[in-house]
């Protein structure tokens, strides 16, 4: 098929036509037909790719968790501290002669210290191993956040589509249902016919009122959760059609495709080596670790019973310190670290498991679907014709009206499954295309620019210093 289901928001509306003309793919060709500028589903996941605030906030996470890295990479570099002191002294001193000397001074130091770490057990090397694997964990998280969103957007689409050609369909419903009841009250008066059969009638109208208002308000509903992902109101909105050639044909090649691309098994992949990272960077405290402190400074003062006015100073020191017992603290958060490490093994191995049943699931649904769209499709067919008959042989009086209100109503629950099929035949090729871990700008081919998560990584890992993000904040 190629779209599966039609514009459904276009202002102007076509008349309704008499029931049991046309095929059921017919019932949502009424505006396709018609020359309005249509939004496409690539257009709406554009727009949720630019946009969504959930997604933004991700890319935001991300951007906070690249500073990892230069925090890291700061135990590579020298620390540098200027000091000054200056205040006022009282001074008061009483001599042997019991004569006193008073004095207001005004003493002051200027100083700066250099401090380089040589070796602190692996410490530094370690840290940014852990931040660099955090990073491809969080882009991996981003990734997987953006098919969610990229599905919500989908789903959020197809739900107003649907919901229209639902909407379209009850009132069509309601109409020929007060046709028929209009009908019916002539063949009353003419004596065809007992109240019976009015009531009847009547009675099918006021369900098909209930009906149409339920899909007014299902539809209402789908608009606003639209809004909300996609970021606009939903306007006129084109034809869909399912993305089943972005997916590997067979259900092994699916399986397998998720398991090397999907982002939580990635992700997950990462997150095991942060663990084990983290173990040697516990041991790290196990470890001996030397220093360099270089300083100088000038002291001031101004008392004139000093012999000494002024100093100043100079000095390198090396500093060198084996830890030996710290109370079992080091210790005890490498054993800790290990059982973190063996847990993640066990969580990457449990993502697996849980992605190749999300890949089955969503493989066999997707299956499902062209069944039950195939299905659904002959099924208006059949119900189309069936009313026809019953329509002609209620004329020859072979027919009472509860049977053409039956064969109305049989063919409106027929359209409405077929537009329920149609729906669910797009979403759940989208929903496969998400197990497997495509469900991506790249694969989809969106006409917009692409997010890459390494321009911010590069800007930040070498900054030495500033205060204000690339973006500047």
């Amino acid at each position: 098929m190629g779209g599966v289901v039609s514009r459904v928001a276009c202002e102007r509306r076509p008349k309704s036509r008499r029931p049991g003309v046309g095929t059921a793919c017919a019932l949502f060709g009424w505006l396709a037909t018609m020359p309005c500028a249509a939004e496409t589903l690539q257009d709406a996941l554009v727009r949720t790719y630019q946009t969504n605030p959930q997604l933004n906030a991700e890319r935001a996470r991300q951007r906070g968790t690249d500073e990892n890295v230069p925090q890291a990479l700061t135990g590579y570099r020298p620390q540098l501290v200027a000091s000054l002191s200056a205040g006022l002294q009282a001074v008061r001193n009483v001599l042997p002669d019991n004569t006193i000397q008073s004095a207001n001074l005004k003493p002051w130091t200027i100083g700066l210290t250099v401090t380089q770490v040589l070796f602190n057990g692996y410490k530094t090397a370690n840290n940014v191993r852990v931040a660099e694997f955090q990073v491809k964990s969080g882009r991996e998280a981003l990734r997987n956040v953006e098919q969610g969103v990229f599905l919500d957007a989908v789903t959020a689409y197809m739900n107003v589509m649907a919901n229209y050609a639902l909407y379209d369909a009850q009132r069509t419903n309601v109409q020929v249902l007060r046709e028929i009841q209009a009908t019916t009250k002539r063949r009353l008066d003419a004596g065809d016919v007992t109240p019976t059969d009015t009531a009847q009638a009547e009675s099918r109208v006021s369900r098909g009122l209930a009906d149409l208002n339920a899909a007014e308000v299902a539809l209402a509903i789908s608009k606003e959760i639209y809004t909300q992902v996609i970021g606009e109101a939903p306007r006129q909105l084109a034809a869909a059609s399912p993305v089943d050639r972005l997916i590997p044909t067979t259900q092994v090649a699916s399986i397998d495709t998720a398991n090397h691309e999907h982002p939580a098994i990635l992700g997950a992949g990462y997150d095991v080596d942060v663990a084990q990272t983290s173990i040697k960077l516990a041991e790290s405290a196990l470890l001996p670790q030397l220093s360099v402190q270089g300083s100088v400074s000038r002291q001031v003062q101004d008392d004139p019973t000093l012999s000494v006015q002024k100093s100043d100073q100079a000095s390198v020191i090396g500093q060198l310190n084996v830890p030996i017992y710290d109370g079992g603290m080091a210790a005890s958060q490498t054993r800790q670290a290990k059982e973190v490490s063996s847990q993640s093994r066990l969580v990457l191995e449990q993502v697996r498991n849980q992605t190749r049943t999300a890949v089955v699931s969503a493989w066999v649904s997707n299956e499902g679907t062209k069944v039950a769209l195939s299905a659904a499709e002959s099924e208006v067919r059949a119900a189309e014709v069936a009313l026809q008959g019953v329509r002609r042989e209620a004329q020859g009086g072979q027919r009472t009206t509860i049977d053409v209100l039956n064969s109305q109503q049989d063919l409106t629950n027929a359209r409405s499954r077929l537009i329920a099929a149609q729906r669910d035949r797009v979403i759940a090729s989208y929903t496969l295309l998400s197990a497997v871990g495509r469900l991506d700008v790249h694969t989809l081919n969106l006409n917009t620019p692409d997010y890459s998560p390494d321009v911010h990584y590069h800007q930040v890992r070498d900054a030495w210093h500033g205060l204000r993000t690339p973006s500047g904040q």
